[in-house]
């Protein structure tokens, strides 16, 4: 077993190297595509659309009428799949955004006025927390959203997949509009997996019983 989780840290740590080493050529390779005047265009307006509706507000309000629709027709399976992907982009988006305060990575849209790179919470005498163009790395909007759709793929695959198939879009639109880098992304998407698959251990372990008193299921 402690060799599937080395395995796993190592593939999760190439990830991460392979992403810092595509951040400068994807950036260029998406600016030159867009060209002058791509603000103006549809496909940015769906871009900025999409990372709106795939943001935790929106994201908790469309899980909230889906677990209480199950609720209300009794599925205790349904009712407990959409309570632990909440929880898990939660806490995901609580974690990166917490983190990335701390981080002071600049966003890609921000060259050439300010010069990339990680500056921590300080640049220039100035404090850089809640300065959005220091608040790249992780992705917040990535983070939600991978929670989400990875615990709905820990317990259901299927339906999970689709789910995953909306939070790749936000992520992308996140990459098209330069607000991140390919390694904020994946940085995010690793630390949301892995708090989607703590989450959805507690829900199947000890959490069911209080998932099952919260929502009045009989045992």
């Amino acid at each position: 077993m402690i060799w599937k989780w080395i395995l796993l840290v190592l593939v999760a740590a190439a990830a991460v190297f392979a992403a810092f080493q595509a951040d400068a050529p994807v950036r260029a390779a998406i600016v030159d595509g867009q060209g002058q005047g791509w603000k103006k265009t549809a496909e940015y307006r769906f871009h900025a659309a999409t990372r709106k509706l795939g943001d935790w507000p929106p994201l908790m309000l469309a899980a909230a009428l889906a677990m209480a629709f199950a609720r209300w027709r009794g599925s205790r399976r349904w009712t407990h799949l959409l309570a632990a992907a909440m929880i898990a982009s939660t806490l995901a988006g609580i974690l990166v955004n917490a983190s990335r305060l701390t981080t002071g990575r600049t966003r890609p849209r921000a060259s050439p006025q300010i010069e990339q790179g990680f500056y921590g919470l300080r640049h220039e005498g100035k404090s850089l927390i809640g300065n959005s163009a220091f608040n790249s790395f992780p992705s917040g909007h990535t983070a939600t959203a991978f929670g989400f759709a990875m615990a709905v793929i820990f317990v259901s695959p299927l339906w999970g997949l689709l789910v995953l198939a909306g939070a790749v879009v936000v992520g992308w639109s996140s990459l098209a509009i330069g607000a991140h880098h390919p390694s904020d992304i994946v940085v995010s998407i690793l630390l949301s997996s892995a708090v989607a698959w703590f989450v959805v251990r507690w829900v199947n372990g000890v959490g069911a019983a209080k998932l099952d008193r919260l929502f009045r299921f009989k045992s």
